[in-house]
């Protein structure tokens, strides 16, 4: 069974989404950053505009977040933005 990586994405005003997750994606001010479950804990700071997309089995969830931080931990990942709502232009189908 292949670990997972429990993901939760909070914008200011409510959790947006939370599960787990195979990896997730983020565009940080350094650069576009992929976390998968083991990764080493850090504190980026999103790019903005950004999107953060959620990849679960073989299926992927975009979103468009503007500001905030991503946070990496031994216990997941919580990506805490200012505002945020599903990609208008995801690659998934609608």
């Amino acid at each position: 069974m292949a670990r997972q990586l429990h993901v939760e994405l909070v914008a200011v005003e409510e959790k947006v989404w939370s599960g787990d997750a195979d990896m997730i994606v983020a565009r940080t001010t350094e650069g576009e950053l992929g976390v998968l479950p083991g990764h080493t804990p850090l504190l980026g700071q999103l790019a903005e505009p950004g999107q953060v997309r959620i990849k679960q089995s073989g299926k992927e969830i975009a979103f468009d977040v503007s500001g905030g931080f991503l946070s990496v931990t031994a216990s997941g990942v919580t990506v805490l933005a200012e505002s945020c709502a599903p990609a208008s232009s995801s690659a998934a189908a609608h």
